[in-house]
């Protein structure tokens, strides 16, 4: 069993930030640390003070960090950039929200004496003496400081103190990974109840010194639980009070969610898998069928959650077609109405956004990155509704006169047709890039719909279905937002942002097929008709190829294209090509093109050139940065591997930006999870002359002096998947839903009781349903049982009464021993003590032969709204059972009153 940690951030916008620049305005971005290390930084939002930003990401991180804090920054091209503001968010706040933490919260003051970062290593004991006893402090070193110092580093010594005394180790010069091995010592008086308070700073030759973080140790503790050695997290001084006026650096809005998951060996997900791929495959349809019920007991909000664990779990499968067939056929069964088909936020809509992000994301790339880039470079003013143009920002014709509105708006629709027609020519000589799964899902969608609305009136509504998800869900909002898509690294000024608008919406018009109400809702996009009727035929001619694949030419694409190793990341890095002793400096660096795959990181001098292996994945030992002092820059990392003899060897490789830094670093540390020989510390520095720039050990083969991160990455469309982290998703949503399955498993008992619900030939619809709940129960018990940790949180828990029956039974078998399981709960009211299990159960045990008008003996039974006899006042409860031939029935309703029972044999 791993605990695995990942932060969900969504960073939507800022309001009433102040001005930084003379203009009277800003340009704001967001840097996000964790524990004082960057991992993402937004796209600045040039000149404005309410910047709105959108992005998201996913980081997973390990369990054992601190803190989240989001940085407001004012970028400047010609000097280091103004800090505004900051939001702080502990650990313990987001564990706080399970639900996760949104909201505005006001940006508060960057104070340096809270801005600390690292460890220090410490050795306590107390010593007998003759007189006294003696408090001997050891500090041996120190890791990850905060570079204080201008040279991208910090000049640290500790100050020890105690009741009064204050003793300093020796200065470590230029380094943030220090290493003193100074020892001291305080006489103690019995009874002590002083704290010893451990310091570090940054010594300056002219200013004044700066704090680097502090331990404070409590000496009685210490006394208890003698002799204490380990790393210590550094500390901040108290923090100030706010001012009042805090709110003057503006607000922040945020959505950030902690998830901590305890994920399971394989084998225990494996019931829960094969059950969910069961009911795909017989794409079985009714009241008691598992997919229809997880879509109806799932809440809108946490939808495209479930739909994308959903997914990602089958396409680990090869099920991601069956699953999505299934859903169309859901779907259409309650749709009636042709203009609303696939327009709600159904599961099948969500899960088909999700498909289409998970499977078809280079393939987008591919269509529409050409275009997008050349709006982006024209950077044209386009403006086709005549109430929005303004003439002033167009400029002058090639007469030098200005422009009339006339000729704005004729010269906006020739721009607005060229973008069009390129990008409709692109879509229709992609059929073959188009990927298999994605194709055959499609067809998949044609096909069902055309059997539910047959006829010639219902012709275009096939057609409306795919591009639905094609253009309305997929392409529209990729031209309206490249940045989101991964299209481009900035987000667009005013101006493009207009021309993809427009551009998105005569997509959009398209994909409509041309109909009269989407004409009408705008007519000033009539210019634009001849192109969107000739891009509706070309459309249907697109999708009419699309789906005309046959299984046989699928499974053949789908294998050659398995044969080729995808790149899992590309693009161009500069490398350092200086050897031995010579200088360390960014201009000693040379660009070349690198491809990342699942076999080996290669380079070429260009993205079509010969390619050259640099290091075999299997050789990679870690993938961490490097400090800023050593080349100059903030953007370098090292990845450490052996050669073919089996010596240590590193590359160092220079990114332009942290967003592309952390990308390449998330990259390499997944694609060598599993390499033998992972590195647990690396040195941040570079082995200079006879030492390693960062601690100063002469040893170049030694201990790093800082652990390796290998478990911080990033969430992107292009990972490989993760199945028992979906499967342990998926459980911990159905675990938050067991009430209402419960409920509708005892809906369906009881209209099978009553006649209402005809058995199939096959499983009765009931079975699967039951089936799964006692697959979440035996997970909850692998959870339980399991010593990495407590089982996760169930929400809408149920108090229930163990009971067992006493009475000999009919069929002579011992009595059924109830199922045990330590996470027990304990109800308390007034001087009643109930005790049960968390969560609805069924009894274990088989099922005895049945008697004529008798009970299945060993048949599980579950009481509702029980009150426990004898109680003042009474505890209502949920029992269950077993009712032996019908006697563990009648013993229980001696013991319960006011039940509502149910068999469940």
């Amino acid at each position: 069993m791993a605990k695995r940690s990942s932060l969900y951030i969504r960073i939507v916008e800022g309001k009433n930030l102040p001005a930084k620049d003379i203009t009277g305005s800003s340009d704001p971005y967001c840097i996000v640390k964790v524990d004082n290390e960057p991992i993402i930084r937004t796209a600045t939002v040039w000149k404005t003070l309410c910047p709105f930003w959108g992005e998201e990401y996913q980081v997973h991180l390990p369990p054992t960090f601190h803190t989240v804090a989001f940085y407001v920054m004012d970028e400047d091209a010609l000097s280091r950039d103004d800090v505004i503001g900051k939001v702080c968010l502990p650990r313990d706040t987001l564990a706080s929200h399970p639900k996760g933490f949104s909201g505005w919260t006001h940006l508060t003051e960057v104070d340096p004496d809270e801005e600390v970062q690292g460890e220090i290593h410490l050795r306590l004991e107390v010593q007998p003496g003759t007189r006294a006893c003696r408090l001997r402090c050891s500090v041996l070193e120190a890791r990850d400081l905060a570079p204080k110092d201008r040279n991208g580093a910090s000049d640290p010594f500790v100050r020890v103190r105690y009741k009064g005394r204050t003793q300093e180790t020796s200065i470590v010069k230029k380094s943030c990974y220090p290493r003193w091995n100074e020892t001291f010592e305080f006489e103690l008086e019995e009874g002590a109840t002083e704290v010893l308070c451990v310091e570090t700073w940054d010594w300056d030759l002219v200013s004044r010194n700066d704090f680097l973080g502090k331990v404070v140790i409590d000496i009685q503790r210490l006394q208890v639980a003698q002799p204490e050695e380990g790393w210590f997290r550094l500390q901040p001084y108290q923090t100030k009070s706010r001012r009042h006026d805090e709110g003057n650096l503006g607000s922040l809005q945020l959505e950030v969610r902690l998830r901590d998951e305890m994920v399971l060996p394989s084998s225990c997900y494996q019931p829960l898998v094969q059950l969910l791929c069961h009911e795909v495959k017989l794409g079985m349809q009714g009241p008691g069928q598992l997919i229809s019920l997880i879509e109806e007991t799932t809440s809108t909000e946490c939808r495209q959650d479930v739909a994308t664990n959903l997914l990602k779990l089958f396409l680990g499968q090869g099920l991601a077609k069956d699953f999505l067939d299934l859903l169309f056929q859901l779907e259409l069964s309650r749709t009636s109405e042709t203009n609303t088909l696939f327009r709600s936020n159904s599961l099948a809509s969500k899960s088909m956004e999700s498909f289409l992000k998970v499977a078809g994301m280079q393939y987008l790339h591919g269509v529409l990155g050409p275009i997008i880039n050349k709006v982006f470079e024209e950077k044209k003013y386009v403006e086709l509704d005549p109430s929005k143009v303004e003439v002033k920002d167009v400029g002058c014709s090639g007469l030098h006169r200005p422009q009339t509105e006339a000729e704005v708006l004729e010269q906006s629709a020739q721009t607005l047709r060229a973008h069009l027609g390129a990008l409709l020519s692109a879509l229709s000589r992609s059929v073959r890039a188009c990927p298999a799964v994605v194709r055959a899902t499609f067809r998949q969608l044609f096909r069902r719909v055309r059997e539910r609305f047959p006829g010639a009136q219902h012709e275009n509504v096939p057609f409306i279905a795919v591009t639905s998800f094609l253009c309305l869900r997929f392409f529209s909002p990729a031209i309206m937002s490249p940045k989101l898509f991964h299209l481009r690294e900035r987000h667009a000024d005013a101006r493009t942002s207009r021309t993809l608008l427009l551009l998105a919406k005569a997509v959009q018009n398209v994909g409509n097929m041309d109909t009269p109400a989407s004409r009408a809702k705008e007519a000033w996009m009539e210019p634009l008709q001849p192109t969107v009727r000739q891009g509706v035929a070309q459309l249907k001619d697109f999708i009419t190829k699309l789906v005309d694949i046959e299984e046989k030419d699928e499974l053949d694409l789908q294998r050659t294209l398995s044969l080729q190793a995808p790149p899992v990341k590309e693009g161009p890095l500069f490398i350092h090509r200086t050897k031995g002793k010579g200088p360390l400096m960014s201009s000693s660096f040379k660009k070349l093109y690198f491809f990342l795959t699942t076999e080996a990181l290669s380079f070429a001098k260009t993205p079509s050139s010969k390619k050259s292996a640099l290091i075999k994945l299997a050789n990679i030992r870690a993938a961490e940065k490097v400090e800023e002092k050593s080349f100059g820059s903030s953007h370098v990392m090292q990845v450490i591997y052996t050669d073919d003899v089996g010596r240590p060897q590193t590359a160092y490789l220079q990114c332009k930006c942290v967003n592309e830094l952390n990308q390449w670093l998330s990259a390499l540390r997944k694609v060598s999870i599993n390499n033998t020989g992972l590195l647990g510390s690396y040195h941040p520095g570079v082995f200079r002359g006879d030492k390693w720039s960062c601690c100063h050990q002469k040893e170049k083969t030694g201990q790093g002096c800082d652990k390796t991160r290998s478990r911080v990455t990033l969430q992107e469309w292009n990972d490989p998947l993760d199945h028992d982290l979906e499967a342990q998703l998926i459980y911990r949503h159905l675990l938050g839903v067991e009430a209402m399955l419960w409920e509708r498993h005892r809906e369906l008992s009881r209209g099978a009781e009553a006649g209402t619900v005809p058995a199939s030939p096959g499983e009765a619809p009931k079975d699967s349903l039951a089936q799964l709940l006692r697959v979440l129960q035996d997970l909850r018990e692998a959870h339980s049982s399991s010593p990495a940790g407590s089982p996760p949180s169930e929400p809408n828990c149920l108090l229930e009464l163990q009971t067992r029956c006493s009475h000999h039974c009919l069929s002579r078998d011992p009595p059924l021993p109830p199922r045990t399981d330590p996470a027990r709960t304990t109800a308390r009211t007034g001087h009643t003590q109930a005790s049960g299990l968390q969560g609805p159960r069924e009894w274990e045990g088989e099922r005895g032969p049945r008697r004529p008008g008798r009970h299945p003996t060993r048949c599980p039974w579950v009481a509702q709204g029980c009150a426990v006899a004898n109680s003042k006042p009474a505890v209502t409860v949920q029992a269950v059972g077993s009712c032996d031939g019908g006697l563990g029935r009648e013993w229980a309703r001696g013991n319960l009153r006011g039940c509502r029972w149910m068999c469940q044999g």
